[in-house]
């Protein structure tokens, strides 16, 4: 049995609150992944995350449910934050327990390189020069590609 919890919303995460949930139905390891809003070239001013409620919630849980078909886990967990973010603000995270690090390392990947490409959200970059939609990016598409194999 694979215990599933999926958060979207738009507030802050407690890393500290994250880890003491999954470590309830830890077993030997807790594997984890933070992305953080970043802005490499030092221009961005917000970046803006919609979705369609419901609708991303229940892809995430799809996508879950198919890391706990692969591996032997214990849980997962993700939270992911919509809305305006700034710059540094945690923008996802994502957790998954198993009796082996193994199993925890290769879902928390498998899970990150299906969110970036199946999960429904959108993206809109605010910089000194205006606002536009983020394009998906080939490379998330490729990650996807080798779980495929």
């Amino acid at each position: 049995m694979c215990d599933i919890s999926i958060t979207v919303g738009p507030d802050d995460v407690s890393l500290d609150a994250e880890i003491n949930q999954m470590s309830a139905a830890a077993t030997g390891a807790i594997a984890t992944f933070t992305g953080i809003v970043r802005d490499s070239g030092g221009e961005l001013i917000s970046l803006t995350l919609e979705h369609y409620p419901g609708m991303t919630e229940k892809k995430l849980h799809q996508i879950a449910d198919q890391a706990c078909q692969y591996w032997p886990l214990n849980a997962i967990r993700i939270t992911h934050r919509v809305g305006r973010l700034l710059p540094s603000d945690m923008i996802v995270f994502v957790a998954a327990s198993s009796a082996h690090r193994e199993a925890a390392l290769k879902a928390v990947h498998f899970i990150m390189d299906y969110l970036k490409t199946e999960a429904p959200f959108w993206k809109a970059e605010e910089t000194s020069a205006g606002t536009h939609w983020v394009d998906a990016r080939e490379s998330d598409d490729k990650a996807k590609e080798k779980w495929q194999a």
